[in-house]
Order: C-alpha cells, then sequence, then structure tokens
C-alpha cells in the first residue's frame, strides 16, 4: 500500500467527516421503503424523494448526474470512451422500520460517535460514503486508468427490479464492486427462494385474525392473534410463555408475542415471534383441533432456521447451510399463508427443493406457492481481483480472513463480472450503552453505525480501487 498517498486520503477524509454525517442523515430522514403499483414512481413516493435527494447531494459535490426513469440513477465526475469503467452500486430503499425502536428511525441521530437510523447501515451510509470515495481520489489528484460511475437503485430490499430494467436498458460496466456487505471479497451468493403456503382449509371462526411480520428478508419480532372470547377459554390462555402478552378485550382476546428481529440471510440469534406465539398456542388445549393441527405445521417449518421441517436442508463446502425464516403470517379470509424466505447453497438444486416443499405441504394441508426464485451468483474467485482486495484488507487491518460466499443478497447476483466488497465490518468496538442487546443491527431496530468505522472503510476503499486499477477486468473472463 502506497503509504504517503493514503496519508493524502486520511487527511481528506477527515476533513470532510461532518459533511459525510451530515449527508447521510439527509437521506436516513426520508422513509423510502420501495412499494409497487402506488401511482407514484416505479417505487413509490419514498424512493423517488430519496433518489431525488441522493442526485441533489451529488451535483452538490460536484457529479454529474443521470435518471434512469426513477428506477435508479447514477453520479460520475470524469469518464472516458476508451477507457474500461468499474462501476460502484449502492441502494437507497430500505426496509421496513419494525417495532421496538429506542430512537425514531427517520430522524437520525448523531451521539458519541454513532449514527442511528433505519439505512444508516443498510445501504444510505455506505452508498453516501462511496461517493465520497470517488471524490476524494479525484481531489487529491490520483490519475486512473479505468472510469468509475456510482449507481443508486431503488428496490433492492423488495425484488430487484431496478436491476431488471436498467440491465434490460443499459450497458452495464466491465466490473461491478456492490458496497452493500461484510469485508473483504463476497464472490458468491446463495441463492434466494421467496414463497408462501398457504393452507387449503380455513382456521374455524376462534380465530378472528393472525398476523405477523414486515418483510420476507427479516426475521419477525412481532406477532399477534386475536381470538373470539365468546369460542376460546380464557383459562387456557395463562402462562402462554416468555415473550407472550394476553389482552382480554369487551368481544375478543389478542395475543402479542415478542421475537427478536435479524436479517433473514443470517437468522442466527434471531427469535421467531411467529413460531413463538403458533407454539404456545398449538400447545395450550384452547383451540379446535382442526386449527391445532394447521399451527402445527407452521412449528414444524420454523422449528429451526435450516429448513429441516421442510426437508430441504442442505450444505456444500462453497457457500454452507441453506437457511429457511417464516417471515410472515397472514390469515385472510381463514387461509392461514406464511410467507418464507430461502437462501440456498450454490450447489443445490431449486427444482428439488420446490418438489420436496410441495410434497411436505401436501401431507400438512398446505399448498406450496413460488414467490421468487433469485438464483445463485459467482465471482471466478480466481480473479486477481479477489485476492489483492483480500489482502489489502488484511493489511489494512492485521486480520486473517479469506474470500467468502454468503446468504444476502446483493446487486451482484444481477449484474455480469461483480461482487461485493464492504463496507460493513469494518471494526469498530463494541456498541454503546445506549444501544439496547438485539439492536443496532441493518435489519433491526436502531439500526446504527459508528462513524469511525465507515470512515477507515471509506479510507480503504480509496486503496482498494488503486489496488486494481491496473488490472484487465475482464481478462479471463
Amino acid at each position: 500500500m502506497d503509504k504517503a498517498l493514503y496519508q493524502k486520503v486520511d487527511r481528506w477524509m477527515e476533513a470532510h467527516k461532518q459533511q459525510l454525517v451530515e449527508d447521510v442523515m439527509r437521506l436516513v430522514r426520508i422513509r423510502s421503503i420501495s412499494r409497487y403499483n402506488t401511482g407514484a414512481g416505479p417505487f413509490g413516493q419514498g424512493c423517488l424523494d430519496v433518489l431525488a435527494e441522493m442526485l441533489k447531494i451529488g451535483e452538490e459535490h460536484g457529479f454529474h448526474t443521470r435518471n434512469y426513469e426513477n428506477y435508479l440513477g447514477s453520479l460520475w465526475l470524469d469518464e472516458a470512451a476508451n477507457k474500461q469503467s468499474i462501476g460502484f452500486w449502492g441502494h437507497l430503499d430500505v426496509v421496513p422500520e419494525g417495532e421496538d425502536w429506542d430512537f425514531a428511525p427517520y430522524n437520525p441521530v448523531c451521539k458519541d460517535g454513532w449514527l442511528i437510523g433505519r439505512g444508516v447501515q443498510d445501504n444510505k451510509g455506505p452508498t453516501i460514503a462511496t461517493m465520497y470515495v470517488i471524490q476524494c481520489l479525484k481531489e487529491i489528484g490520483v490519475e486512473l486508468k479505468h472510469s468509475l460511475r456510482m449507481f443508486v437503485g431503488c428496490d433492492e430490499e423488495h425484488g430487484m427490479q431496478d436491476m431488471a430494467y436498467y440491465t434490460k436498458n443499459y450497458p452495464c460496466p466491465d466490473m461491478s464492486i456492490i458496497a452493500d456487505t461484510d469485508f473483504p471479497v463476497c464472490y458468491g451468493e446463495k441463492g434466494i427462494i421467496e414463497a408462501h403456503l398457504k393452507a387449503d382449509t380455513p382456521v374455524s371462526r376462534a380465530i378472528r385474525s393472525f398476523t405477523g411480520g414486515v418483510a420476507s428478508n427479516m426475521v419477525p419480532d412481532r406477532a399477534t392473534m386475536v381470538l373470539d372470547k365468546s369460542l376460546v377459554p380464557m383459562a387456557k390462555l395463562q402462562n402462554l410463555g416468555e415473550g407472550i402478552t394476553v389482552t382480554e378485550k369487551d368481544d375478543s382476546i389478542s395475543i402479542l408475542a415478542v421475537g427478536t428481529s435479524r436479517h433473514a440471510a443470517f437468522p442466527k440469534g434471531g427469535i421467531n415471534a411467529i413460531h413463538r406465539l403458533s407454539t404456545a398456542l398449538a400447545a395450550c388445549g384452547a383451540l379446535p383441533s382442526g386449527d391445532v393441527a394447521l399451527l402445527q405445521f407452521l412449528n414444524l417449518v420454523n422449528e429451526d432456521f435450516a429448513g429441516t421441517g421442510l426437508e430441504i436442508a442442505y450444505e456444500d463446502e462453497v457457500s454452507g447451510a441453506l437457511t429457511c425464516v417464516g417471515s410472515t403470517i397472514s390469515c385472510e379470509g381463514g387461509i392461514l399463508s406464511l410467507g418464507i424466505n430461502i437462501r440456498y447453497p450454490i450447489t443445490a438444486d431449486s427444482a428439488k427443493m420446490q418438489q420436496a416443499m410441495a410434497d411436505v405441504c401436501k401431507k400438512h394441508g398446505y399448498t406450496f406457492v413460488l414467490d421468487r426464485d433469485s438464483g445463485p451468483s459467482y465471482f471466478p474467485k480466481e480473479h486477481p481481483a479477489v485476492a489483492r482486495l483480500t489482502d489489502l484488507y488484511n493489511e489494512f487491518t492485521g486480520q486473517e480472513t479469506t474470500p467468502y460466499v454468503m446468504g444476502g443478497g446483493t446487486y451482484a447476483r444481477k449484474l455480469p463480472n461483480a461482487f461485493a466488497y464492504g463496507m460493513e465490518g469494518m471494526p469498530s468496538g463494541e456498541k454503546p450503552a445506549f444501544i439496547r442487546p438485539g439492536h443496532g443491527g441493518a435489519h433491526g431496530p436502531d439500526e446504527a453505525q459508528n462513524i469511525d468505522s465507515l470512515l477507515t472503510a471509506m479510507k480503504l476503499f480509496c486503496m482498494a480501487i488503486l489496488e486494481i486499477d491496473d488490472l484487465d477486468l475482464t481478462a479471463g473472463l
């Protein structure tokens, strides 16, 4: 690593630290949850607003900008037709805020060196940070062999229809790097299946409603069942267990289960509130046998995060174990419908998994309904960029890490010649006491980003661009 150049980068970044924080907060104040068919652009008013704000911020920093029909945008400083191009991709949409926040999700705060608000980690903070990286290299006088362009999408958390639109209508960079994961290089991503398991028969009149979860890609931290008071013995609903609250009303009984949210790609440590509630109610003796049977299948599906109950548990050496989360529940017209989110290994056979799940559902009085199957992605591990960027991170941090495959889904799966590299995962020390245990994660309450950690990642990113600037980006691909 060029130490003298790094010192220039360090000084520039430190001088722009406060402005960085202010720019991130401008984006976080916008509730940009992607929603289809709202009449306000392809992804709703929040995404229209946040894209406009991001492009405005870029123009304030001297960038040229382009809006691709409100699906996504791009920002650049200098480009030359005779140069290979590197694209850097971030997203401006966020997952729903959920509940149990100690801080207001869209009124970001900066406290003791931490930014708190929905999107500070995933992915508004890193998106702004990447723009600053490009600006830094320009302003300290670095001449690059490749052109750099920043792309900002609006539907990463929902369905990546922004990528489908862009890749159909516009040319892709020669190489793409996605700053939406942990360091070092993530060269592969598991496949993603989203589906619904729908009961073939309705629940009894004893169950008025069953709701839970706010997004497919989150372990649900809230689930509620409302029962008809005249049809359910209240005495059976005492002592349902930890995390469950029973509220008696005039003609109904509301039962709330509280769990712990996690990203569905990394569910370890999460507590599924749907499972907590269905398990308790199936065992308490208050419901008719038909309802109990329907709930017991939900218990089977959610008994672990490995897909055991659906007979799809699988792992490989390349990408590790499959994960499966029952993330949402509804009961429209008395029909229970459990939404599931599966991250399957690169070598898994998706068609066989879907058939296995359909067979299991049929045995238990449910029907398997596929919503989406996004196949796995793989960037050649042997490409010199992988080794160089991993070695740089290890030199930078003193760690001994290796390139990896993950369960999370980034834009890399929708782009040619693409992989993910940071900006998350930079060591940041212990979370402060004002961020409760179980809080502070990317898809959880009180999402938090250590500012110095983000700044350090930006400095590394500058050096990473220089590390691969001499490569022929498409050689061997």
